[in-house]
């Protein structure tokens, strides 16, 4: 499956925005998504993931409370809206696929097998 991540863009401290990861060649169904982040110089990390059935969600602490993330299977498409955006969220944002079981959810980089091109968010203060 080959994934694209979308949305991104210039905002303000406090702001609102709506990611969205786009599977082409194949279906969404059988995978557990996941998104991660990069900011500069830092390593890449995980922020939220759901289950393929989209009923199971996992979150980094520090967006707990301010991001919710959703799929739309039939449309082969992952959304992670992030609330109250902070200047430290500013990261190449990358969604992610791994073949899963129902109601898995995975938080670690190393098992997601598919990536897609990430999608560049900035706050600005």
């Amino acid at each position: 499956v080959q994934l694209q991540a979308s949305g991104g863009g210039l905002v303000r401290a406090g702001d609102s925005l709506r990611l969205s990861c786009t599977a082409s060649e194949g279906t969404i169904v059988p995978y557990v998504m996941g998104w991660f982040r990069q900011a500069p110089g830092k390593e890449r990390e995980f922020v939220a993931t759901i289950s393929r059935g989209g009923t199971v969600r996992d979150f980094a602490d520090f967006v707990k409370g301010r991001a919710t993330i959703s799929r739309e299977n039939a449309k082969n498409t992952v959304h992670l809206r992030m609330n109250s955006l902070k200047t430290e969220d500013t990261a190449i944002y990358y969604c992610a696929a791994r073949q899963g079981v129902t109601g898995q959810t995975i938080n670690s980089i190393n098992q997601y097998d598919f990536w897609g091109r990430g999608t560049l968010v900035t706050v600005s203060s």
